[in-house]
């Protein structure tokens, strides 16, 4: 009958029942790692630092213009609405927090040491009868703070390259301490006195701790702390166009969370006020020097005014004509008061901007308005005329001297006013009954969440990446009939697996001899079985068994299969084919010793070389031998084929283990001498791609497998574990 097709099976398309599976069989694993992911968070949620929240809220109100016609400017730009968004920069921007920084002396840090894991949860928790307690150190641990220690540094001063660096200060007795950096003291003074040595600088203001109590100091660049304290400070416009700031900061110190916010709005509000008196008094000194040439254009207005009246003999204005004045001064006085303020703006705005744009425009529109009235002051008789001229122009210089005055005044007032347009509505509080952090409830379930996570997808991940057969029919697709599958043994694992490290005691391990009960040696026997009826065909009673790669297990199968049949009532001969690294001595019993290698060189004899295996009668075996360096010139030896062919007589059956194929060729050689061979397929260890360039390893070599035997099948939530096996009381020959 023709060998089946070899294929390599679609394994690309998702099995959802396969994953499922997948994640059923490794259960335990998830659970234990979800389990320590709670444990962990529920140990964070009760030892972690707890972090504060101060929060204030500030007010920005809409600034009022300083000039005239600035309102209707700024609703023609949108500018009426909320500033909040430039307050927020100006806040946190670094001459506001820069203040606060050095008010407060933030470039300074300092903390004492705490002992790993709790020893910050029971320093939190010391409760002082007077301010000056102090907790005793715990197990004689002195450079540990237990609760209590503080230290303030009231200056201090660095060389340069150890700004950010890590010191350690060490506490005395009475008051005094030592400053290290990497282990060497540089420093070493008395509280309330100034220490200096080595570039240091250094006065602090209190300590309280046990002698020997460490405390970590860094002084920080004031770059540095304002760049962080920009990125912790939390500005945010409470409601859409409301003008209400609220700033937010978290901190494990409340009081210093508190202060440092109410030293940045105090130093926000001072700015405002000083910003706006410095405009207020900018725009002062612009009116001021234009009072004195609104007044004499006025003085000259008013005497050409009556310089015309005399020489007309007091001429009136008609009915026409004063409402023709009326219009012309009020677009005259606008157009003046924009004028004005053009002048203001072209000293702080480019013409590209979008107020001064937006003022000419204004400008533009009044003049076009001033032109309609002209053309119908143009109709009047010439009297009437100039009478209208000259009127108009004291009218609108009055006017326009008038506005000036009251600004004058309104500036004066606001220049020397302590008022801005900013105020802080609640000042900074902390409610320390309720820290910000760690969210209890909240980390130990997202812990939880997270280490099941982590575990489901490092069970999927290994999965997809192991990718070994896992499934019978997918060697069988290969073109392989798999004649057995032998379930995973504990008792192996225990036994066999201890020899193969290298902590053998030189005891015979075999699986089939001391736990003959065991699901795998009952599917030896239907191995067993199974070979009876392959092997009436074979050309000899030589069997091979092999593998593709490395801890695919032959060397099981091979040694406990000998045992099987051993125990049958036939004479076997287990040899040990892999005089690279062969292992079966781990499994038999004894040591290397002399053995193939030796007798294929002819430096032994058969008798010499053949041991008997105790408690298996009917079982012998030899031994790999010391490492020859040239272990395949040697197989493929005459006398390697002469030997066997010695062999084949005196033994029902010859089982030889054998090297990997994908590792060296020793197995393609022995192969020619074996009337049946066997490919040994690990349960997820050996891919399908694997077990097939194995086999045609083999083909290529002419040498036939005549099947597999899939070795270390474990239980599948799937369906698949081995072909069913169940343990009988009582061992089975």
């Amino acid at each position: 009958m023709a060998a089946p097709e070899t294929t390599t099976p679609q394994d690309d398309e998702l099995d959802l029942r396969e994953l499922l599976g997948t994640l059923v069989d490794h259960k335990w694993l998830i659970g234990i790692v979800t389990s320590m992911f709670l444990v962990l968070g529920v140990g964070y949620a009760v030892l972690g630092t707890p972090i504060y929240e101060a929060d204030a809220l500030v007010q920005v109100e809409q600034k009022v213009p300083n000039l005239p016609g600035l309102s209707a400017i700024t609703q023609t730009l949108g500018a009426s609405s909320s500033e909040a968004t430039t307050e927020i920069a100006l806040i946190t921007s670094r001459s506001v927090i820069g203040k606060a920084v050095d008010e407060l002396g933030l470039q300074i840090e300092t903390a004492p040491y705490h002992f790993p894991v709790f020893g910050g949860w029971v320093a939190r928790h010391f409760v002082a009868d007077s301010a000056a307690e102090v907790a005793s150190p715990l197990m004689g641990l002195s450079r540990y703070d237990w609760g209590g220690s503080r230290l303030d540094i009231f200056q201090m001063k660095v060389p340069a390259p150890l700004e950010e660096k890590k010191l350690v200060l060490v506490a005395g007795e009475r008051g005094s301490y030592t400053l290290y950096y990497s282990g060497d003291a540089v420093l070493t003074g008395q509280v309330g006195h100034i220490a200096n040595g080595h570039g240091f600088s250094m006065q602090v203001r209190e300590l309280l701790a046990n002698p020997g109590t460490h405390f970590e100091v860094i002084h920080h660049t004031a770059l540095a702390v304002i760049n962080q304290l920009q990125l912790d400070i939390n500005a945010s416009e409470q409601g859409k166009d409301s003008g209400i700031i609220q700033l937010s900061y978290d901190h494990e110190d409340s009081d210093l969370a508190a202060q440092l916010l109410d030293h940045v709005s105090q130093a926000y509000v001072k700015q405002n006020v000083d910003r706006n008196s410095a405009e207020a008094a900018s725009s002062l000194t612009f009116v001021r020097e234009q009072l004195p040439r609104i007044r004499l254009d006025l003085d000259k207005a008013q005497s050409a005014l009556n310089a015309f009246q005399t020489k007309a003999r007091s001429v009136d204005i008609t009915l026409q004509t004063k409402g023709l004045l009326d219009q012309a001064v009020a677009i005259e006085t606008s157009i003046q008061q924009l004028r004005m303020q053009q002048a203001d703006m072209e000293r702080r705005f480019t013409a590209q901007h979008p107020a001064y744009k937006a003022l000419l425009e204004q400008i533009s529109q009044l003049q076009a308005q001033k032109s309609g009235i002209d053309k119908q002051v143009g109709g009047l008789p010439d009297t009437q005329q100039e009478l209208l001229r000259l009127t108009r122009d004291v009218e609108v210089l009055n006017a326009t001297y008038t506005g000036l005055l009251n600004q004058a005044q309104q500036l004066d007032i606001a220049r020397a006013g302590t008022v801005g347009n900013v105020r802080v509505i609640d000042p900074a509080a902390v409610d320390i009954s309720k820290p910000a952090k760690p969210k209890k409830a909240l980390v130990v379930i997202g812990g939880t969440f997270l280490g099941a996570f982590l575990a489901v997808a490092f069970v999927l991940l290994r999965q997809m990446v192991r990718r070994g057969v896992e499934d019978p029919s997918a060697i069988e697709q290969l073109g392989l009939s798999v004649y057995a599958s032998i379930p995973s043994s504990v008792a192996e694992k225990q036994s066999f697996l201890q020899g193969r490290r290298g902590r053998s005691d030189g005891s015979q391990k075999l699986l089939a001899i001391n736990a003959p009960v065991d699901l795998a040696v009952e599917a030896l026997r239907s191995l067993r079985t199974s070979l009876h009826f392959a092997r009436i065909e074979a050309k000899n009673n030589i069997l091979m068994i092999s593998g593709a790669s490395p801890g695919a297990g032959k060397t099981f199968i091979s040694a406990n299969l000998a045992a099987v049949i051993a125990k049958g009532g036939q004479r076997v001969l287990l040899i040990d084919g892999d005089m690279r690294k062969g292992a079966l001595c781990s499994v038999i019993g004894g040591r290397p010793g002399t053995g193939l290698s030796e007798l294929i060189a002819g430096q032994i004899t058969l008798e010499q070389a053949v041991r008997v295996v105790p408690d298996a009668e009917g079982l012998h075996f030899i031994s790999r031998g010391n490492v020859p360096p040239n272990p395949s010139e040697l197989l493929m030896h005459a006398r390697f084929g002469e030997l066997l062919e010695a062999l084949k007589s005196k033994y029902d059956l010859i089982i030889i283990d054998t090297p990997p194929i994908l590792a060296v060729t020793d197995a393609s050689v022995i192969g020619h001498h074996a009337g049946t061979s066997l490919l040994v397929v690990r349960f997820g260890l050996n891919q399908a791609k694997e077990i097939a360039l194995a086999k045609q390893r083999f083909e290529q070599n002419g040498v036939q497998i005549k099947g597999a035997v899939f070795n270390a099948v474990e239980r599948r939530a799937t369906g698949y574990y081995s072909y069913g096996y169940y343990e009988y009381g009582s061992s089975s020959g």
